[in-house]
């Protein structure tokens, strides 16, 4: 079950990046809590932390400056600060955006594959 967590002013998730994938994408939610995201981006000097602010703030709906990367910087597995998002509204967004990659990965339309 994902954790997502009130953090007064918005969310904390748990993220685990997947660079250099075909498109950016939830990936998937994991037992663990949490976020399975694909990136194009590769993970070289910022590219993909970046990119992943950037594709949050899109799939959320909010600006890039909501969004703080608190832990894990060079690593595949982040800790993100989400300011002005409640966790039920980022909750309900990721499930429908991994819901829809799964849907067309089951459905041949990706192919992409771990």
């Amino acid at each position: 079950m994902p954790t997502f967590k009130d953090a007064r002013t918005g969310t904390a998730i748990q993220v685990k990046v997947i660079p250099r994938a075909k498109k950016n994408e939830v990936a998937g939610l994991m037992e663990d809590g949490s976020v399975r995201i694909r990136l194009t981006a590769p993970p070289v000097e910022g590219a993909a932390n970046q990119a992943l602010v950037e594709f949050l703030a899109q799939l959320l709906e909010i600006h890039k400056n909501q969004i703080e990367i608190v832990a894990g910087l060079s690593s595949e597995r982040k800790l993100i600060s989400l300011v002005g998002i409640s966790p039920q509204s980022v909750e309900s967004i990721l499930r429908r955006a991994a819901h829809a990659a799964e849907s067309k990965r089951a459905h041949g339309s990706d192919g992409s594959e771990e």
